[in-house]
């Protein structure tokens, strides 16, 4: 199953999209927001078209887990999205997935566009969640040897 994830933001939402094993994530692409309608109708086609089971949402959180200002607007949206989509929609927290994307992307030698970070950072959102809902493979007992 694919899983979608979004980094919510006043001007633009960053896509991140998984590999079809839904263990690997990667920037996707960044939509210019509209109105709720426009961008439920765009996010319903991305779905569609690529067979998305899940859609994660950055959920802005203070760095002490509190609400931050934005978080009941993400929460509001989230829940009206899900209303529109046919896939269930969660929340995950994005603390600072902006500045891991930023220095994920400088590390490549780029220096990241906005549209750019934003793809980044729904992805770094979508690898937390892939990866904390996948276990880690299971230590296995060296071969036995026989002397």
């Amino acid at each position: 199953m694919r899983y979608l994830a979004l980094d919510l933001g006043d001007r633009r939402i960053g896509v991140a999209l998984s590999d079809p094993t839904g263990l690997l994530a990667r920037p996707f692409m960044t939509l210019r927001r509209a109105s709720r309608a426009e961008d439920f109708t765009r996010l319903n086609a991305l779905v569609a078209e690529q067979q998305v089971g899940t859609v994660v949402v950055g959920l802005p959180l203070n760095l002490d887990g509190s609400d931050s200002q934005q978080t009941a607007w993400v929460r509001d949206y989230s829940a009206a999205l899900a209303a529109a989509l046919p896939v269930p929609v969660l929340l995950w927290d994005e603390r600072l997935t902006s500045v891991e994307a930023a220095e994920r992307l400088r590390a490549r030698g780029k220096r990241p566009a906005r549209q750019e970070l934003d793809a980044a950072a729904a992805a770094v959102i979508l690898q937390s969640y892939l990866d904390a809902r996948t276990p880690p493979p299971a230590a296995q007992p060296p071969p036995h040897r026989e002397g």
